[in-house]
């Protein structure tokens, strides 16, 4: 099975045959154009007359691949040219950081491991695995000083370390570039957004940004969520103002408002405008708040129904909102006024008549733990500590609710102290 394997590393300086079995040359690069296959070799870099000349040969006029050289079925060879679909595997791959999708982190490439395939009268070599331990670090550093069979036996002692090439991500700053290789943000996008943030984060400022800017945007806004405010406000002051604009819409008013407080003042001006009128208006009511306060903490994304409101209209209230759903565990309740009333559990809905009003729900042991907008941070942690709140309806001057405070938003103050 071993020599059904052959490494970059071991490719390189391979010599090239005619077909009178006299060198051309020797391997300088391997070329993937992913557009036609993922995997398969397409066509090898050699470098003949001295190192002078540069030429293609192509993986259909291979005829044998060894360790000890590549013998050719045809030696029409073409010089060597630029193509903008082709990914040069010492170029743009080796040496370079990639992202691990199953181990979800970044890695360096320090190898890379083809599998041999004899196919009719032609050996063809596919791509499969990235190698990032020290057994490669370990061919690398004899390759060229000792024969290749016996670093083969010499690494057996070194455990391997090593990724599925299908589970590698190549990062890819620019979009044409990205297109033109093929590169799905498919596996980033199914990450849960704190890994991805965790992997954003080790990359290189230009490198964040080119990843921002191919996912998904929701998935973009979940990340930039879990990230350091510091590289939030990195990340989307490299952005132009319309992506920003649409990641921060696709946030929670209070996240969007905490990522616009750490932009200087004309970027974020220049965001907001770009921003749909809607949720424009509920980050710029934040905005107004000092960070230290309830308000800057709280999150204008809440159910409030009125008292004389039936469980049913409650119960649809929730409907219309299912994008709270995984977050909200209370509902409000609040007079005409909209001054806060009373706050129960979700669960307790489903367990009344759709017919009976909210405000029959309210029992008496149902203290309302409440604060002021302009409330220090510091009295909010308090009372999060003392009750042990999950949500904390925040009020303004006039008692009317204005915003909650989640045990997320006290997580996040918390872990940025």
């Amino acid at each position: 099975m071993a020599e059904e394997l052959l490494y970059l590393t071991e490719l390189l300086g391979l010599k090239v045959y005619d077909l009178r079995r006299r060198p051309l040359g020797r391997v300088r690069d391997a070329v993937l154009v992913p557009r036609l296959h993922p995997v398969r070799v397409d066509r090898f870099l050699v470098a003949g007359g001295g190192g002078y000349t540069w030429l293609y040969v192509r993986h259909d006029q291979v005829a044998v691949i060894t360790l000890d050289g590549i013998w050719l079925r045809d030696e029409l060879l073409v010089p060597y040219h630029a193509d903008e679909y082709a990914l040069r595997l010492v170029r743009d791959v080796l040496d370079q950081q990639i992202i691990d999708a199953s181990g979800r982190k970044v890695v360096r490439v320090t190898d890379i491991t083809f599998e041999i395939r004899h196919e009719a009268e032609q050996d063809l070599l596919h791509v499969l695995e990235v190698d990032i331990g020290m057994r490669a670090v370990l061919r690398r550093l004899l390759q060229g000083w000792v024969p290749r069979r016996w670093i083969r036996r010499l690494q057996r002692r070194v455990p391997p370390n090593s990724i599925r090439w299908e589970l590698c991500n190549i990062v890819e700053p620019d979009p044409q570039r990205r297109l033109r290789l093929n590169i799905s943000m498919e596996p980033l996008e199914q990450m849960h957004p704190a890994d991805l943030a965790d992997i954003v984060e080790e990359l290189s400022p230009e490198d964040r940004e080119a990843i921002i800017e191919a996912i998904d945007t929701e998935v973009a806004a979940e990340a930039l969520s879990e990230m350091a405010p510091e590289t939030q406000a990195q990340i989307m002051e490299s952005l132009d103002a319309g992506r920003a604009a649409d990641i921060l819409e696709e946030m929670a008013p209070d996240e969007a408002a905490d990522v616009l407080g750490e932009l200087e003042e004309e970027t974020s001006e220049e965001i907001l405008e770009e921003m749909e009128s809607a949720p424009k208006a509920e980050v710029e009511e934040l905005l107004e708040y000092e960070e230290d306060t309830a308000g800057g903490l709280m999150n204008t994304e809440f159910i409030a129904v009125h008292e004389e409101a039936a469980v049913a209209d409650a119960i649809d209230a929730l409907r219309l909102r299912q994008d709270l759903v995984d977050t909200v565990n209370t509902i409000f309740i609040t007079d005409t006024d909209d001054r806060l009333r009373a706050a129960i559990p979700i669960a307790r809905l489903f367990l009344a008549r759709p017919a009976a009003r909210v405000s029959e729900l309210v029992r008496p042991e149902d203290e309302i733990i409440q604060t002021e907008t302009n409330a220090p941070r510091s009295r909010v942690l308090e009372l999060f500590d003392k009750y042990n709140l999950l949500t904390l309806p925040v009020i303004d001057e006039e008692d009317r609710l204005a915003g909650v405070i989640t045990a997320d938003d006290i997580i996040s103050v918390l872990r940025n102290r």
